[in-house]
C-alpha cells in the first residue's frame, strides 16, 4: 500500500517498545510530510545513538567511560546512590540536590519476566563499597514490590561492609492534601517522618 521505504519505516518504529503498527503508521506518514531537514535531523539523532555505552564504574548510559558524574572530582565519592535506571539517576539529576556517585542496577527483581538477582549490577556494587571510602549507600529504588524486594536485596548484600545502608524516604507530595492521599502512602509518611530542629 506504501512505497518499500515507509513500509520499511512502518516495520522498523513498530519493534520499539510502545509503539504499535498504527502508532508506527503515523509517526512514518509525519515524517513524510516532514521538511527534510527535519527527517535528516532525526536520522543524525537515531545514528548518534550507536556511540552511547555504558559507564564502567555506575553503569549510567555515556558517551566516554568513565562518566561525566563519576569523572567529576566535586562529587562525593564517599555516597553512592542505588538507582534501577538511567531514566531514574537523570530525575535525580534534575532535581539537583545530591551531589554524589550513582549505581545503575539495570531494573528491578521481578522472577516472573526473568529478572533475578544475577541480571542486576550487585555484585559491582558491592565490589565498590568493598574497595573502601564509600561511608553511605542511598538505595533509591521505585517504591514497588519490585522496588522494595530489589532494597531489601540489596541491603542484605551491603551488610557487614561498613558501609551504612539508607533508603530515601516515603511521603507525600509537595502541595498534596491529606484528603486525597492512599493509606500506604500516608503509612509510609508517618513512618518517614523526622524531627523538626
Amino acid at each position: 500500500m506504501y512505497p518499500k521505504a515507509v513500509n520499511n519505516l512502518i516495520h522498523a518504529l513498530s519493534r520499539l517498545p510502545g509503539i504499535g503498527a498504527k502508532t508506527a503508521e503515523r509517526l512514518a506518514l509525519h515524517m513524510v510530510r516532514s521538511p527534510a531537514a527535519e527527517v535528516q535531523a532525526l536520522a543524525r539523532a537515531v545514528a548518534g545513538v550507536g556511540g552511547v555505552t555504558t559507564c564502567g564504574v555506575c553503569f549510567n548510559l555515556t558517551e566516554r567511560d568513565p562518566c561525566p558524574i563519576c569523572a567529576d572530582p566535586g562529587r562525593d565519592g564517599g555516597v553512592i546512590c542505588v538507582v534501577e535506571s538511567p531514566a531514574d539517576l537523570a530525575a535525580l539529576e534534575a532535581a539537583g540536590s545530591y551531589k554524589g556517585r550513582y549505581h545503575v542496577l539495570a531494573g528491578a527483581l521481578a522472577p516472573l519476566e526473568g529478572v533475578g538477582p544475577e541480571e542486576l549490577r550487585l555484585d559491582q556494587l558491592v565490589r565498590r563499597v568493598r574497595q573502601g571510602g564509600v561511608k553511605e549507600v542511598i538505595i533509591a529504588t521505585n517504591p514497588t514490590v519490585e522496588g522494595e524486594a530489589t532494597a531489601d536485596l540489596v541491603s542484605r548484600a551491603l551488610q557487614g561492609l561498613g558501609a551504612a545502608v539508607t533508603r530515601l524516604g516515603y511521603g507525600m507530595p509537595v502541595g498534596g492534601d491529606l484528603k486525597y492521599m492512599d493509606g500506604l502512602t500516608l503509612s509510609r509518611s508517618l513512618e518517614s517522618r523526622r524531627r523538626l530542629d
